[in-house]
């Protein structure tokens, strides 16, 4: 299993962007999925972003809700995030993670498999 994420890079605060996740080993059709975010700042945890469940119903963090969208493409066997009204405090790595079985989908601890991450920054 591996998952590979795409798309970071500096936007401007305001702005929007869209990361995706490459999913090879598994079908992202068949397995929870999500995105999280690290904070620069280290004593910070690693915080939810969004996810989607087994069922396909997509959940999202308060931090997200109302910017993000979370969505699967299964032809292309990716995961997608796109979200808009960028702010400060969305600077962070952003991880994509794979196969929460029945558990918490907005739970990092919950995956089986995570990947490298992309670095996403708002700028002035």
């Amino acid at each position: 299993v591996q998952l590979v994420e795409s798309g970071g890079g500096s936007v401007q605060s305001g702005g929007s962007l869209r990361l995706s996740c490459a999913a090879s080993g598994f079908a992202v059709s068949d397995k929870c999925m999500g995105w999280f975010r690290q904070a620069p700042d280290p004593e910070k945890e690693r915080g939810p972003g969004a996810a989607i469940g087994e069922d396909g119903k997509a959940v999202y963090a308060k931090s997200v809700k109302g910017r993000a969208n979370i969505s699967k493409d299964d032809a292309k066997n990716t995961l997608n995030l796109e979200m808009n009204s960028l702010k400060p405090e969305d600077t962070a790595m952003c991880l994509c993670a794979a196969d929460c079985g029945r558990g918490e989908e907005l739970g990092w601890y919950e995956y089986d498999y995570r990947g490298q991450g992309t670095q996403v920054t708002d700028t002035p």
